[in-house]
């Protein structure tokens, strides 16, 4: 082991003794051995807006991954003895992005390392990677500035009215249906888009990536969808309608994704807003108290024990907010990454 090497590895054992981190578990660095193919390919799809899309800057000072990784001795796993970015040759990263039901372009297809900017995939792949023996496909498709309650409405939602504070009611659609909302006894008039483009858009072009599952993991015949990861509700909070909204229209998100990927045992696991702690009372707080009404462990949805999870991000996020993209700080969206994977993994190994 070379002496820089051994020098992080003794910066991030000090970090951790001085103070409580988010990791549970050190991971070791990837032995770069592929994954065994007689194994069908476990999948892992990651879904919301920007948060998950990931605005972790790589280069620079303070706030970026380099920064972290050679000068506090953070995320270990992930330089090699040469300094150079490791690679798992047991993960596959791929993202692929549109807008509604439009063209889906391919941004990342590659085994998982460090190549342009970073979200919470590489903490979530990092993590899949070490526990899993099968191999694994962390699939992303995503776009910024989509609402659960109305781009991303799973099939099968149904339209609400809701009053604001001025005292106007809005009839809100249910999937399909057009515009976003209208004043109750208004005629709506329809636009393109419809509640749930984005959802319908996002799933088909996952499935289209699984269609051609060889051109995105080579050598793989066989996948089954094992997870669900999101990390949404930026636009959500602007809404006093939708944010009031969020817990229901995520309950059925969770059923819906099962439905449609044919996997009634997918796990899913969400993350909260950053910048939201608990006990806010505003838009955000009224998403996070969603997500955390959804964990397994709160007893509400019985249905969903041991098998959804949620992650309170705000002790993990180092600044900014979700609007900001965080300041595109990348221990945020490392932390949450590690975080998001360490809920997956529990939930995969539970009985």
């Amino acid at each position: 082991m070379s002496t820089s090497r051994l020098l992080l590895i003794l910066a991030a054992m000090a970090l951790a003794l001085g103070q409580m981190t988010h990791a549970e578990n050190p991971l070791p660095d990837p032995d770069g051995k592929p994954a065994d193919l007689s194994q069908p390919v476990q999948v892992f799809i990651l879904l919301g807006q920007s948060n998950m899309l990931g605005f972790g800057k790589i280069k620079g000072e303070e706030g970026s991954l380099e920064h972290a990784v050679k000068e506090k001795g953070l995320y270990p796993y992930l330089i090699d003895d040469e300094g150079q970015w490791t690679v798992r040759r047991d993960v596959r990263n791929v993202r692929v992005m549109g807008s509604g039901t439009g063209g889906m372009r391919r941004f990342n297809n590659e085994w998982m390392t460090i190549n342009g900017k970073i979200g919470p995939e590489i903490g979530i792949g990092h993590h899949l990677g070490e526990a899993l023996d099968a191999p694994v496909l962390v699939l992303k498709s995503c776009i910024g500035n989509r609402a659960l309650g109305w781009d991303l409405l799973p099939p099968g939602s149904e339209g609400f009215e809701f009053t604001d504070s001025k005292g106007t009611t809005w009839v809100h659609p249910g999937y399909k249906g057009s515009p976003e909302r209208w004043e109750k006894g208004s005629v709506p008039e329809k636009i393109t888009w419809y509640a749930g483009m984005q959802y319908d858009g996002d799933i088909a072009r996952a499935k289209k990536v699984l269609e051609e599952l060889d051109a995105h993991y080579p050598g793989a015949t066989h996948y089954e969808v094992a997870g669900f990861f999101w990390w949404q509700g930026d636009r959500d909070r602007r809404s006093e309608a939708l944010s009031s909204r969020y817990e229901q229209n995520l309950v059925h998100l969770i059923t819906q994704l099962r439905k449609d990927f044919n996997a009634p045992e997918a796990k899913f696991v969400c993350g909260s807003l950053g910048q939201t702690e608990k006990g806010a009372t505003d838009g955000g707080g009224k998403i996070l108290d969603a997500m955390l009404a959804v964990d397994g462990n709160s007893d509400k949805y019985p249905a969903f024990h041991n098998n959804v999870a949620s992650v309170y991000t705000h002790p993990l996020c180092k600044g900014g907010d979700s609007g900001g993209h965080y300041g595109g700080h990348a221990e945020t969206y490392m932390n949450v990454g590690e975080a998001m994977g360490q809920a997956m993994v529990r939930l995969l190994q539970a009985k």
